[in-house]
């Protein structure tokens, strides 16, 4: 495929994303796989959709100084003078020229001469005068929100938490890639077993220091591996596979899992449970529910059963005291995973965290009652937002006093996440410049 095309789909690609508010990862597995896009093409086309819109705002900030990026602008040109700007400014292997004169071509095809002239005039003035400065912006929250292209107000709100080194530290690791990570199924292969077949493979590969199962993977593509395709692992982050790891479930054990799609932690707990005892999952669509229990299947588990199910109406399904453990990995604004689908930052506004909070204690406040006397839940999100992390434990606790953070709980955590300064009275908040991992928050509170 000629790079015209490849750039052309892109230009339809983020058109779709922004307008359809629609998840990148997913709608870049979909391109590949419709247009039959080669491997060598699929690296490109996926480098220049994630870093357009992960460096969105930056790259308008750029072009304000030479037109006015949010008027008058068709939607498909507006992107593609944004994915120039972004291949000028931060890739290397394409000279400006090409760059210029591929929009150019683009714009001849889509539009007409005046929309090509209109083109390639900004990208020239760019090329020649430079990019703005962004030094010159007097507020550091400001500033910081500008180049790490995270809206203001999300910026100054993890500041007000935080305070700004923390969050600085975190907008730039947002904009980074982190190391893939995937979770072995021990039933089936040991992961000394997993780590030399894909060395033999060219992989770079190492030991997860969150779980036993856990491998990174810091070279090489497992999509196109027989173990993933044989269901001997799973592509799992490693901040997921601890939030399993801390439920510590045992073999013969009854646990529920409130909020179970897309199944990551399901099949895990199955696995850590090695396949006897039962397993009850909900999630609130019955597409989700399929997946989960096809997921299940693939990796050979039995004990799982994904059904349809609001987890604020799941006392009418089971007795109170009923699950040895139980997890409640909550909805939520998903601000810890920001680098893998970076249109979160820009599709999230205020209210919804507001929302989200309520929700997260209405679950919590009708499935902690299923915990039998002495077990053990863990509450879990992937954002990195307290008022959905420990605001929502804290209150949970102070309404009821016959729960409290169970003390195992950090003596549990690897030594080195101990030391963490995410680590508190409340619980773990992983933020994703720390270990280079999802920034989730997970407690772990005990019946007592």
């Amino acid at each position: 495929m000629e790079n015209f095309q490849v750039r052309e789909a892109v230009v339809d690609l983020l058109v779709r994303i922004e307008q359809d508010s629609g998840f990148s990862h997913l709608l870049i597995d979909h391109e590949i796989k419709s247009r039959n896009i080669p491997p060598k093409d699929e690296a490109l086309m996926t480098e220049i959709v994630y870093g357009t819109i992960q460096r969105k705002l930056t790259l308008d900030y750029y072009l304000e100084g030479f037109v006015d990026i949010r008027k008058k602008i068709k939607p498909w040109v507006r992107m593609l003078l944004r994915m120039s700007v972004y291949q000028m400014q931060y890739l290397d292997k394409v000279p400006d020229h090409a760059v210029i004169h591929e929009a150019v071509e683009i714009a001849k095809h889509r539009g007409h001469k005046g929309i090509a002239s209109f083109v390639n005039g900004v990208l020239r003035s760019l090329q020649r005068k430079g990019i703005p400065d962004t030094t010159v912006i007097p507020d550091k929250a400001e500033r910081l929100a500008v180049e790490t292209s995270h809206p203001e107000w999300l910026v100054k709100r993890w500041i007000d938490m935080y305070g700004f080194d923390i969050t600085y530290d975190m907008c730039h690791a947002n904009l980074e890639r982190k190391p893939s990570s995937i979770r072995i199924q021990p039933l089936k292969i040991t992961r000394e077993a997993v780590m030399d077949e894909l060395h033999e493979l060219g992989f770079e590969t190492r030991k997860s220091d969150f779980s036993n199962q856990g491998v990174v993977i810091d070279h090489g593509n497992i999509l196109r591996t027989r173990l993933f395709e044989q269901g001997y692992v799973t592509i799992q982050d490693q901040s997921s596979m601890l939030v399993t790891e801390m439920l510590d479930a045992d073999p013969g054990m009854t646990v529920l899992d409130a909020c179970s799609a897309p199944g990551g932690k399901v099949t895990h707990t199955a696995e850590k449970m090695e396949n006897e005892g039962s397993i009850n999952a909900y999630d609130l669509h019955a597409k989700k529910a399929k997946q989960i229990q096809k997921k299940a299947a693939e990796l050979d588990l039995t004990i799982i059963d994904a059904k349809v199910g609001d987890a604020r109406k799941l006392q009418e399904q089971h007795e109170k005291e009923t699950f040895d453990r139980i997890l409640i990995d909550a909805p939520c604004t998903g601000f810890g995973v920001i680098r893998g689908k970076p249109d979160i930052k820009y599709n999230k506004q205020k209210d919804n965290v507001g929302r989200l909070a309520r929700i997260q204690a209405d679950i919590l406040d009708h499935v902690a009652p299923l915990l039998k006397k002495g077990g053990l839940l863990i509450y879990s999100t992937c954002t990195v937002d307290k008022t959905e992390n420990d605001d929502i434990a804290e209150n949970f606790l102070a309404r009821n006093p016959n729960f409290i953070v169970d003390p195992g709980f950090f003596e549990q955590l690897p030594a080195m996440i101990q030391a963490s300064p995410g680590c508190s009275e409340i619980g773990l908040q992983l933020f994703p410049q720390t270990f280079s991992t999802d920034g989730f928050f997970m407690t772990r509170i005990k019946r007592v």
